[in-house]
């Protein structure tokens, strides 16, 4: 095996049962493709949303499923016959984003052997494509079906046309145009399909019927001879085409005309460019690179450039039975994802946090509404309108502060690992001085310094509490990038500014920073370790004395917190930081390690053994993203800053027991590749491509 190409995870057989579908992304659009994949699966769509039926909010809503089908051995439809479906089998080719399913349907006194291919492109990235290949073992009738289907998604058509306006002949197999449930935002869906390996086929394109668009084949097919059944779907949110239907018929014709070979090979190309960043963990056992490499898909593939609206906790990933953050952009996308995304795919990056720059305007308002200058980041963020979505009464979004300072935090990381001054111009200084500005009318002076009242940390517990640590350790944090940078765009800073951050109250317990003031070991979500979260990865600086004393105090109480979402794939990071790699093994395994399940490892939200109660819902991107900023951060030393990368190493590389190295062969810093070698015991080095 090539050094960065990924291990796979294990093909599987059988009916998935409680086990997620796979999921299919390229960042715009993912879908959840089921065992059989020509039955309709679920689509999201970067940017498009409606009305959640129950709760009435704006949420991510279910698009059209643009690669359904249908296959007929002698007039019996596989659609009717799925008790005669057999041998089913699924494999996942990471190093391509490819989905191979195969199966056998029989009908009729005929066996046909099925393979289908499926997946999203990196390079045009509004394009679904799949491929069927079918076998017969006798000669039959055979009948194939390309099918957009709606019938799933909330909302309703407003048109729909199987002609190309003007022209003769159609360009496309159709165009439809969809409303989501409360008309807050459309989408439009284009198809192409073609029929090989039986000569020149007319389909039947019938009008939409039972929100449905099928292009229909038949004809005789020979024994043991393969036919190919090709659709290339084009799929766009209103938020990138005030006209996304017509723009998506242009964009399957042009699919049409380069040809499903073209974009398969333009696709796999673009991912063995991602593939130069694999984080290869030497040493290490072949399980733990695995995931690592899952991570790394998980990751990348849903995020894009080309995305309008950022993406979501689960990235474009949804099932039935979990939906209770309704697609919203929340505060763990810039806190757990943002980090390792600036160095493995820095574009990527920079649209999630172009998401928040295009939305400022929400933020103010939102800042307002609390009484509030500045700029105050909505807890659960709308993905068309970027304000407050929280479901009603919103109790979350009351007092959980500390979104702002994730944000903020995430935008002047992004500078300092690009240095794009360009962006730190424009982009960053906006925002870092809304938040401190906004931090400014948050705190209240007291006799201790600086204190932030009735606030929440990242245990969400039923009552607010004052001097929640992270919170204010990310205050301070925001406050001093807000400083220097204003320093290094010779820019005014408000001297409030450092006032604050200098005089900011900690709640202590002797040398440990504690969760808050009043804290008990006892009380709701006691053992959160949400001061740790405030040393690693959100930077605040406390002298060793106290961060030892802090890290001890909350790795003695890992247990009653391990297996709970976000930071439990911190825990190894955080042993490495006292010298401890036995422990960091060990709580890697079971903070992250143990949350890896299930069909193609995707990472869930909670550890099922611990939350048997709790449904399977993954990817789960803080945990994803906090594996991934172990790796390149935690354990090897760095801390990005707006110093030249020789300057990040902050300490001696700590590796898990049995680890000897984290190298990476492509890493983007400072606008240059650059290669990661971090040894065990030695400092990490960055080396110029």
């Amino acid at each position: 095996m090539a050094k960065n190409t990924p291990i796979n995870p294990p093909a599987v057989t059988g009916a998935g049962r409680r086990e997620l579908p796979a999921y299919v992304s390229n960042g715009l659009i993912g879908l959840r493709v089921r065992d059989v994949p020509l039955t309709t699966g679920m689509t999201l769509l970067s940017g498009y949303s409606g009305e959640h039926y129950e709760r009435q909010i704006e949420a991510a809503a279910v698009a059209p499923y643009p690669i359904a089908g249908d296959i007929a051995l002698d007039g019996a439809w596989l659609s009717d016959k799925s008790h005669q479906i057999s041998d089913l089998q699924q494999a996942y080719d990471f190093s391509a984003g490819e989905l191979t399913s195969r199966f056998t349907f029989q009908a009729e006194g005929v066996s046909a052997q099925v393979e289908v291919l499926t997946f999203c492109s990196r390079v045009d990235p509004t394009l679904v494509c799949q491929e069927v290949s079918i076998t017969v073992d006798k000669g039959c009738s055979l009948g194939l079906r390309a099918i957009v289907d709606a019938s799933g998604a909330d909302g309703r058509a407003l048109r729909h046309s199987r002609v190309t306006p003007g022209e003769p002949e159609p360009s496309t197999d159709g165009a439809l145009l969809w409303e989501s449930a409360g008309g807050l935002s459309t989408c439009g869906v284009a198809f192409v399909s073609q029929v090989l390996g039986v000569g020149d086929q007319q389909p039947t394109r019938p009008p939409l019927r039972d929100q449905r668009l099928v292009t229909e084949y038949g004809f005789r097919a020979r024994a043991g001879r393969k036919v190919r059944l090709r659709q290339i779907a084009s799929l766009i949110p209103s938020a990138l085409h005030t006209l996304p239907d017509q723009q998506a018929a242009r964009l399957a014709a042009k699919a049409a005309n380069d040809g499903f070979d073209k974009i398969r090979q333009q696709n796999r190309a673009a991912w063995d460019e991602l593939w130069k960043g694999r984080i290869r963990l030497e040493g290490a056992e072949d399980r733990w690179q695995s995931l690592a490499d899952a991570a790394f898909f998980y990751l990348n593939s849903s995020v894009h450039a080309s995305s309008p609206a950022s993406t979501s906790i689960f990235g474009l990933a949804t099932w039935h039975d979990y939906h209770y953050y309704f697609g919203h952009v929340m505060w763990d996308i810039e806190a757990f994802a943002v980090p390792a995304l600036c160095m493995l795919q820095p574009e990527a990056a920079r649209a999630l946090l172009d998401y928040r720059s295009s939305r400022l305007d929400a933020a103010r308002q939102n800042a307002r509404l609390m009484g509030r200058r500045g700029i105050q980041f909505p807890w659960e963020s709308a993905p068309t309108s970027g304000q407050e979505a929280a479901p009603l009464p919103g109790t979350a979004a009351w007092h959980e502060d500390h979104v702002s300072l994730d944000v903020a935090r995430a935008f002047s990381l992004y500078a300092d690992a690009t240095g794009d001054r360009e962006f730190l111009r424009t982009r960053a200084w906006p925002v870092l001085a809304g938040v401190s500005e906004w931090i400014t009318t948050r705190v209240s002076k007291t006799g201790r310094g600086y204190a932030i009242n009735e606030s929440m940390g990242i245990a969400e517990r039923e009552n607010p509490v004052d001097n929640a640590a992270f919170t204010n350790m990310g205050a301070v944090v925001v406050l001093r990038d807000a400083v220097r940078v204003a320093a290094d765009l010779n820019l005014s800073a408000d001297p409030e500014w450092t006032r604050i951050a200098d005089g900011m109250a900690l709640p202590m317990r002797g040398k440990a920073v504690i969760s808050h003031e009043a804290y008990r070991v006892d009380e709701e979500k006691g053992a959160t370790p949400d001061p740790l979260m405030g040393l690693f990865p959100f930077g605040y600086r406390l002298d060793p004395a106290e961060e030892k004393a802090t890290l001890e105090f909350y790795l003695g109480m890992a247990q009653d917190y391990i297996g709970s979402p976000m930071l439990s794939a911190l825990y190894g990071a955080w042993a490495a930081r006292l010298n401890d790699r036995r422990l960091a093994l060990k709580l890697l395994d079971e903070g992250y390690g143990q949350f890896c399940t299930g069909r193609f490892l995707q990472t869930l939200e909670y550890r099922a053994d611990r939350f048997p109660e709790q449904p399977q819902a993954g990817p789960f991107f803080a945990n994803i993203g906090g594996f991934l900023t172990a790796l390149l951060f935690g354990f090897t030393g760095l801390r990005a800053g707006p110093d030249a990368p020789d300057a990040w190493v902050e300490r001696e590389c700590v590796l898990p027991e049995g680890w000897t190295s984290i190298e990476v062969d492509r890493l983007w810093i400072c606008g240059q590749a650059m290669r990661l070698v971090a040894r065990q015991g030695e400092t990490a080095r960055l080396i110029p491509l």
